[in-house]
């Protein structure tokens, strides 16, 4: 009898786990940076989250090249806090790779922050979900 509950508790853990791992985190989707230039998808990789180009307008395109989209601007982030994840930001203009934050500040709204040169050089954006 131990043995049959034991399998049957085992069975309904391992249905919990998928409903677990597939809630949505409140980072994931579609987000425009200020300028309203570039849209970034947010989503899981691996044990993370990342953010991937997916529209460039003309010229923010003419900045970069036309590589922008489908690159990876967000990689490695894991949750930090409430409402806040730390990974790494790639800033393609520059060529910089830096330390990052995204804290999300309001369901439609994420202050998305990079330091490079160990935090010496900052920079901060407000980005806006996009639907």
């Amino acid at each position: 009898m131990k043995r049959i509950l034991g399998s049957a508790a085992l069975a309904a853990g391992a249905l919990a786990l998928p409903a677990l791992a597939s809630a949505k985190a409140p980072i994931e989707g579609h987000w425009a940076n200020p300028k309203h230039s570039v849209i970034v998808h947010i989503a899981p990789c691996g044990n993370a989250y990342c953010g991937t180009v997916t529209w460039a307008s003309a010229k923010a395109k003419q900045k970069t090249g036309d590589e922008l989209v489908g690159m990876q601007l967000m990689s490695g982030f894991r949750p930090a806090g409430p409402n806040s994840y730390k990974g790494r930001v790639f800033e393609p203009r520059h060529d910089l790779r830096a330390s990052g934050t995204i804290t999300l500040t309001s369901p439609n709204s994420l202050s998305v922050r990079g330091c490079a040169v160990i935090g010496l050089l900052c920079k901060e954006q407000r980005w806006t979900r996009v639907s």
